[in-house]
């Protein structure tokens, strides 16, 4: 896996210190769109970047996904989480986010798709569920999958339940890019934590494509860096 690169950190806040040296040189390398995820595990990464001197007025981001039904407003919706911990802190040129409530989610995700393409991300964040997803693309997504509708999985139902008040709330589809969408960047940062990830981490280290586990279509990505407080996972 000449492609995938691994570093070990101690925990999410070492993540999160690692995670702002390399925004800081990308930076002073020209990135101008940057793919960005959600979730807690990158929340120390963005509150790192809100208090420090990283200037992003002449970048473009791109969200990975957003829950069907969602607004802005609501608390739950991936726009608030967003706008909470990065964007209220630090001015993007644009930021682009999946609408959720768009009346056609088709032609929702066909227009942003387009928009995907039209940028090129330089750099995609991501974030892998325990049943190996990655973004919204869940076990059986085809790799060469795009911007689309999709169903949740039972098990990513009851991982994200514990940040709904009322589990009865949490919406089944969303919008994701696909990905083949995903693939497209030049550069892709995955970013794993704590024992319930290192089963899709080691069907990543098999090195052998599948399905199954939507994370191992990162081994047809020349640039991929892994971030992990796991134990052998790459020896």
């Amino acid at each position: 896996m000449q492609n995938v690169r691994f570093i070990k950190v101690g925990g999410k806040e070492e993540a999160a210190t690692v995670m702002l040296e390399r925004m800081r040189k990308e930076l002073d390398e020209g990135l101008r769109v940057l793919g960005l995820a959600t979730g807690s595990t990158m929340i120390p990464v963005y509150e790192a970047w809100a208090k420090s001197d990283l200037d992003f007025s002449e970048v473009i981001s791109f969200n990975l996904d957003e829950y069907v039904g969602l607004g802005a407003d609501n608390p739950n919706s991936y726009a608030w989480f967003m706008n909470h911990h990065l964007f209220s802190h630090k001015p993007f040129k644009e930021t682009y986010i999946p609408d959720g409530t768009a009346e056609d989610l088709t032609a929702e995700c066909d227009e942003y798709e387009a928009l995907l393409r039209d940028a090129e991300i330089d750099l995609q964040f991501l974030g892998v569920g325990e049943n190996g997803h990655i973004a919204f693309n869940e076990p059986g997504t085809p790799f060469s999958s795009t911007t689309h509708v999709t169903e949740l999985a039972d098990s990513t139902l009851g991982v994200n339940s514990q940040y709904f008040e009322d589990r009865s709330a949490i919406p089944n589809t969303a919008l994701t890019m696909g990905i083949a969408s995903i693939l497209s960047a030049k550069k892709i940062v995955l970013l794993a934590f704590g024992e319930k990830k290192r089963s899709a981490l080691q069907e990543l280290v098999k090195g052998q494509k599948t399905t199954d586990y939507p994370i191992t279509s990162l081994l047809d990505h020349p640039d991929v860096t892994i971030v992990t407080d796991l134990e052998g996972i790459a020896e």
